[in-house]
């Protein structure tokens, strides 16, 4: 049996590692910038990156309540 390259467990771990390390760099990245913020709270340590992720967690939790709302019955299209 002959597995595709991305699907074995040790390139996965691999490609885990290497995403993770590019995050951290990129956050600490942050550091080296000189930031002028407009607000009080944007230039903040790593505030792209917190403020991203809670977004994205916002996005998630709305999806879900608007498809709780918006769900219909299995059997919505039978006649």
């Amino acid at each position: 049996m002959d597995d595709h390259w991305l699907v074995r467990a040790t390139t996965i771990r691999r490609l885990w590692i290497a995403f993770a390390v590019v995050l951290v760099a990129v956050v600490l990245a942050d550091l080296a910038i000189e930031h002028h913020p407009y607000f009080g709270l944007d230039g903040t340590f790593g505030f792209g990156a917190w403020f991203g992720f809670g977004s994205c967690v916002v996005m998630i939790v709305f999806a879900k309540a608007l498809g709780a709302v918006l769900k219909r019955p299995d059997t919505y299209y039978d006649s």
